[in-house]
C-alpha cells in the first residue's frame, strides 16, 4: 500500500527515529544515495510561493538521481480548472509522488484520498510536517538526547506550531508555547499532543506571556506573526503580538544559553531582531539546510518501493 506524509500525528516514534537516522546517513555520505531514486519523477504542486521548500525538494530529487516537475498556481488552478480528485488520479499515471503546498488542509486530504502514489504535505493552513521534522533533527544534532531538551515556541499558534506540538510530544521533548490568547494553537491538536506526551514522558505547556515560556527553555523558536493569506490582518496582529518579539531582553530571561530558531522567511525587526537571528546562538540556517537532508530521507522512504 502507498504511504503518505500528511501529518506527524500519524507517524510512530520509531518511524520518526528511522527518518532521523536515515537523514544522518544521507547528510554524512550523500554520494551513497546518488542513484537511490533513479528514474523517479516528483510533481511539485504549489499554490503558495516558496524558497526553501521548492528548492530543497527539487535539489533533493536531483541529488537522489530523480527529477521533479514544478506546477505553479497558474498552471494547475487546483480545484478551479479541474477537481483535486481528477488531478490526483491523472498525475498518478505520470509521476511517482506528489508534493502539495496549499492553503486549505482539506486539499491535501483530498489529494491523498484520490492519488494512488505517495503525497507529501509541503504546508497547509493547519500543518507543516516537513519543517517540523527538519527542526527536530536540527535540535537533535545540537543536543543528541532530545528528552533533556525544552523548546519554547513564542508567537502565533499556527501550522508550524501544530506540527512542532506533534513532533516534540512524540519524541519526548518538553514544549512551552506562548501566544496571545486569541492566537493559541488548536485545542484538538494540543489534546492530542498531551496524550502523546504522557506516553513519551514529556510535558506540553501553554502560556500567554513569553517570559513564562522562555524561562525553562534550551531552544526558543518563533515564526512570522502574519502568514501568507493573512496580509489583511497585519496591523491588528502587530498590536496583539506586542511583547512577543524575540530579542536580547527576552532571551536574557532564559535559564542559560538558549539556541534560537526560525523557519523563515523572517520579518526582521518584527517577530525577531537582527542581533538575535544573526547571533552565534542562532541555528536558523542549520534548520534551512536540514530541510534538504530530511526531505531526501522522506522521499527515499516513500518513493523507493
Amino acid at each position: 500500500m502507498k504511504k503518505d506524509l500528511i501529518s506527524i500525528q500519524s507517524l510512530s516514534r520509531r518511524e520518526l527515529i528511522d527518518i532521523f537516522n536515515l537523514t544522518a546517513k544521507i547528510k554524512n555520505t550523500p554520494s551513497k544515495f546518488a542513484y537511490t531514486l533513479k528514474r523517479k519523477v516528483l510533481a511539485l504542486i504549489f499554490q503558495k510561493p516558496s524558497c526553501r521548500t521548492r528548492v530543497s525538494f527539487e535539489v533533493g530529487m536531483y541529488q537522489l538521481g530523480g527529477s521533479s516537475l514544478y506546477l505553479g498556481p497558474d498552471q494547475i488552478k487546483l480545484g478551479q480548472r479541474e477537481s483535486i480528485g481528477d488531478i490526483a488520479r491523472t498525475l498518478s499515471r505520470y509521476v511517482d509522488g506528489i508534493v502539495l503546498r496549499t492553503f486549505a488542509h482539506k486539499n491535501i486530504l483530498q489529494m491523498a484520498e484520490y492519488a494512488s502514489i505517495p503525497v507529501i504535505n509541503a504546508l497547509t493552513d493547519l500543518l507543516h510536517p516537513c519543517q517540523a521534522l527538519a527542526d527536530i533533527y536540527t535540535i537533535k544534532e545540537k543536543f543528541v538526547n532530545l528528552k533533556r531538551v525544552t523548546l519554547a515556541f513564542i508567537g502565533d499558534g499556527n501550522n508550524v506550531c501544530h506540527s512542532l506540538l506533534y513532533a516534540c510530544s512524540k519524541m519526548g521533548m518538553n514544549i512551552r508555547i506562548a501566544t496571545p490568547e486569541r492566537y493559541s494553537p488548536r485545542e484538538s491538536i494540543v489534546r492530542q499532543a498531551r496524550a502523546f506526551a504522557r506516553d513519551s514522558g514529556s510535558k506540553v505547556y501553554l502560556f500567554n506571556e513569553p517570559k513564562r515560556a522562555i524561562e525553562a527553555a534550551d531552544v526558543v523558536y518563533t515564526d512570522v506573526w502574519t502568514s501568507m493569506g493573512q496580509e489583511g490582518e497585519t496591523r491588528a496582529r502587530r498590536n496583539y503580538f506586542k511583547g512577543f518579539q524575540i530579542n536580547k531582553k527576552l532571551l536574557s530571561l532564559a535559564k542559560g544559553k538558549c539556541l534560537v530558531m526560525h523557519c523563515l522567511p523572517a520579518h526582521r525587526g518584527e517577530e525577531i531582531t537582527d542581533d538575535v537571528i544573526d547571533s552565534s546562538d542562532s541555528i536558523v540556517f542549520d534548520q534551512a539546510e536540514n530541510r534538504l537532508h530530511v526531505q531526501k530521507a522522506i522521499l527515499i522512504q516513500l518513493l523507493r518501493r
